[in-house]
Order: structure tokens, then C-alpha cells, then sequence
């Protein structure tokens, strides 16, 4: 008698695909290489965990059984087995330190791989609270510090981080992210936010959509200083 096995394919083969066409498992292998011996490559299993956040956004538990249920192995050719809390946590922690040098790697990949247009570029920035004490000095300062703040969702009972995502106007198409503290100053981020894309779209020249936060005279006299057009709530101005 011939057994059959049901798993579910969604959207994961496409998500599959676009990974591989960005090398997003090449990108992090290069940054952070494995040893030989290793059944799975800090890319391998990055690429799964992006899929898994694509097809089931639910809490960060028991990858391992939802690649059971999903062609992962016949697509990503990942032994569901090998993704255990163990290997993915120190694939995180592998690439906690190199987040900036790879997301902004990806992100050139992403331009000039689907011709993205960064002519003009969105961006924003929102809260994300979170539930727990998360006292001060069991977090590491080298990361983002979850703290209090001016949260989005007005919960000021709650601790919360930050993150930041610069979108093209082209399809809204994500080419930066990054985290901030939850206690950071929006407007103090604008020209991080100015000078990472600005990185990867190399020589070109691009205008950076922002809302009312980006107007403060540091901000105006970095984005001038650069070259870069911009337009907010409160100001609108052309280079000429």
C-alpha cells in the first residue's frame, strides 16, 4: 500500500525563489561562515525562518513542525529535524552583530537585481511594546534597548522598541530597515535614515519622504549638506 503524505506549498515556493534570486543565504553565509562539519549554514537556516515569517506569522515556536507540514525540505532541501530552537538561536545570535552589513547588502541585491526605482524613498518609523519588565541592566547596550517611550499604540504602561523602514515610492517595496530604542527620538534618526540608503543607491540621487518629525534644523542642515531633496508636512523644498 502506497502512503500519502499532505503538506502545504502556499506562497512558500515563490518566497523561495525571490530569497535565492537576492543570495540571501549567500549574503550571510559570507558574513558569517559556519564550520565544515555544520548540516545547516547560518544562511540555510535564515532563509527558512524568513519563509516561515512569510507563510505562518504566528510566535517564533516549533519551526521544526511547521516544516513538517510545509514543503520546506522539498523546496529549501532543509531536514525539518535540524531546525530546533538550538540551531536557530544561534543563527540569530550569529547574525545579531552583522544585522546593519547584511540587511544593507540585501538591500543593494534587491535594487539591482529587480530594478527597484530608488529615485524616492518613504520613510517612517513606529513602536512595537512589548509585555515584561526588562530591567536595564540584563540588556546588552550593543543592541537596541527595550524602554519606555512615545509609543504609537499610546500604551504608556508598556516598555517598548522602535523600528524604522524606508520604503520605495515604487511599489512600497522595503530597501532599509533597522531598530531603534524604544526611548529614542524620532527625530534624531533622519539622517541615519538619510545616510544607509543613500549607501546603497551609490551615486544616484534620490528625495526622502518623511513625515513632520524629519523637520529640525540638524536634520535640514545634514540633508542640504548632502544634496538630498526632501519633502515633510512642514517643509517642501527643491534643489535646484
Amino acid at each position: 500500500m502506497t502512503s500519502v503524505v499532505e503538506k502545504r506549498l502556499g506562497a512558500l515556493p515563490v518566497a523561495a525563489e525571490f530569497l535565492r534570486r537576492l543570495d540571501v543565504a549567500g549574503i550571510v553565509d559570507e558574513v558569517c561562515p559556519v564550520g565544515a562539519s555544520a548540516h545547516l549554514t547560518h544562511g540555510q537556516v535564515i532563509e527558512a525562518l524568513v519563509v516561515n515569517r512569510l507563510t505562518s506569522p504566528a510566535l517564533l515556536v516549533r519551526v521544526g513542525d511547521w516544516a513538517r507540514t510545509w514543503v520546506v525540505e522539498e523546496v529549501c532541501g532543509i531536514e525539518p529535524a535540524l531546525l530546533n530552537d538550538d540551531r536557530l538561536a544561534r543563527a540569530l545570535d550569529a547574525i545579531a552583530p552583522e544585522l546593519d552589513r547584511i540587511a544593507g547588502t540585501v538591500g543593494a541585491r534587491a535594487i539591482a537585481e529587480f530594478g527597484v526605482d530608488v529615485s524616492r524613498l518613504h520613510w517612517d518609523m513606529t513602536s512595537v511594546s512589548v509585555h515584561g519588565a526588562f530591567p536595564a541592566e540584563d540588556q546588552d547596550e550593543q543592541y537596541p534597548v527595550v524602554s519606555y517611550g512615545r509609543p504609537k499604540d499610546r500604551r504608556v504602561d508598556l516598555k517598548q522598541v522602535q523600528a524604522g523602514l524606508a520604503v520605495s515610492a515604487d511599489g512600497g517595496i522595503p530597501v532599509h530597515a533597522r531598530v531603534f530604542d524604544g526611548g529614542a527620538a524620532e527625530v534624531s534618526q533622519v539622517v541615519g535614515a538619510m545616510k544607509d540608503p543613500q549607501g546603497m543607491a551609490g551615486a544616484r540621487e534620490f528625495l526622502l519622504v518623511a513625515d513632520p518629525k524629519l523637520v529640525s534644523c540638524t536634520n535640514v542642515a545634514a540633508l542640504l549638506a548632502a544634496g538630498v531633496d526632501f519633502i515633510s508636512l512642514r517643509a517642501i523644498r527643491r534643489i535646484p
